[in-house]
């Protein structure tokens, strides 16, 4: 094996990497030896001089090494072809006639650091949000086209945290036919058109997919308030699931023009369903209390942990306003997708506006990420998606 560039820990740093976590902070670091040029593959030891593992080094990031691997090895095509199988396991047998929309990989939950594949169909869109796999971008061109044959790879890498890699945000066709505007994709007996090449996130929120099959499961008959729309993914399930009345609400005219395709897509015409164009907070304030199941999707409030104590208040207030147009014996579906919001301080939130809306509620679940978005169990970053299925008494 050539030489590699390395770097030594100061005493006692070693700990989170022994522990499994795969992130090196620039501030553990006691020294470094040979070049650490951004999206090189180097090694890492422990103050003693003992090996801990082998990743990708940017020492213009916090984070100066997100780790591969734990052993010594040549990290070359076919440690990456075999990373991809490895992912692709989880995924083939689970999403085979259920859906053709899902995640191939998840970064870190498939200790690829960085790396982010979803599928549409035929259509793969690709993020790399790290220098080390901006650098393997076109070997994971070569190898998602040889294990999947993809009709084209898109790539959405426009997202802010590139810029705290030293990457500018870039998007467009990496490989194939140009995509179609939009893309079909099935969804167990659902239809959507995810919009890969300007929706948000990657097209379409793959990670919500347990939660809207659970939601078309309990909808027969209710009457149903789903904030924060987007194209209309929840409601369309509650809609085959043969929800009595259906409100949405979002602040985009585009995607609740998105919504009544999706509507007319999936022959729902017999559900009636009314459309608000407007801020969910504001909207909430004004409607009656008559719903009986409502839906809770915001955009992340807390997108650094500074902004913890606002979205706290603003969690609260959101769920305070459900909590007041829900009817008795009905359920909420109450979600954050803020990194730093944990499960016990968003229990907490909810607690509060119960009690200030005067609401006996009971906990009958907790949900999160699908199957296909797997998290590293040592690294509790990963985790972003937390929600809880809520009934008022």
């Amino acid at each position: 094996m050539p030489v590699l560039p390395k770097i030594i820990l100061k005493q006692g740093k070693e700990k989170p990497i022994l522990r499994g976590h795969p992130w090196v902070f620039s501030g553990a670091v006691a020294r470094a030896e040979g070049e650490l040029s951004p999206g090189e593959i180097g090694e890492v030891y422990s103050g003693d001089g003992t090996f801990l593992g082998m990743g990708q080094f940017n020492p213009h990031s916090q984070i100066i090494l997100r780790l591969l691997t734990r052993t010594k090895e040549v990290l070359d095509s076919s440690f990456f072809k075999q990373r991809l199988l490895q992912a692709h396991t989880l995924r083939k047998k689970e999403f085979l006639g259920k859906t053709n929309a899902y995640r191939v990989v998840n970064g870190e939950g498939d200790f690829l650091p960085g790396l982010v594949v979803d599928r549409y169909g035929e259509t793969f869109v690709m993020q790399c949000l790290t220098a080390g796999m901006e650098k393997l971008k076109g070997l994971f061109i070569d190898l998602l086209v040889s294990l999947f044959r993809p009709q084209s790879i898109y790539e959405r890498s426009d997202i802010p945290t590139r810029k705290e890699e030293g990457l500018p945000e870039a998007k467009g066709l990496l490989y194939g036919e140009d995509i179609p505007e939009p893309v079909e994709i099935e969804e167990q007996g659902c239809r959507f058109r995810a919009d890969v090449k300007n929706g948000q996130k990657t097209g379409f929120y793959l990670d919500q997919r347990e939660n809207r099959f659970l939601v078309q499961s309990i909808s027969q008959g209710r009457k149903v308030l789903d904030c924060f729309c987007y194209t209309g993914g929840f409601s369309v399930h509650a809609g085959l699931g043969r929800a009595r009345e259906i409100t949405l609400i979002d602040s985009s005219e585009e995607a609740l023009k998105r919504v009544e395709d999706h509507f007319i897509l999936n022959r729902l015409d017999k559900i009636p369903f009314r459309l608000i164009k407007g801020d969910a907070f504001d909207v909430m304030r004004i409607l009656e209390p008559e719903y009986d199941l409502i839906i809770l999707d915001p955009p992340p409030f807390a997108k650094k942990k500074g902004h913890l104590p606002g979205a706290s208040r603003g969690y609260k207030d959101l769920n305070l306003q459900a909590l007041r147009l829900l009817k008795r014996d009905s359920l909420l579906f109450t979600f954050t997708c803020s990194h730093h919001m944990n499960w016990d301080l968003f229990q907490k939130i909810v607690f509060g506006a119960a009690v200030d809306a005067g609401k006996m509620v009971q906990l009958l679940a907790r949900r999160g990420h699908p199957l296909d978005h797997p998290v590293d169990l040592s690294h509790p970053e990963g985790e972003y998606l937390r929600g809880m299925v809520l009934r008022v008494l």
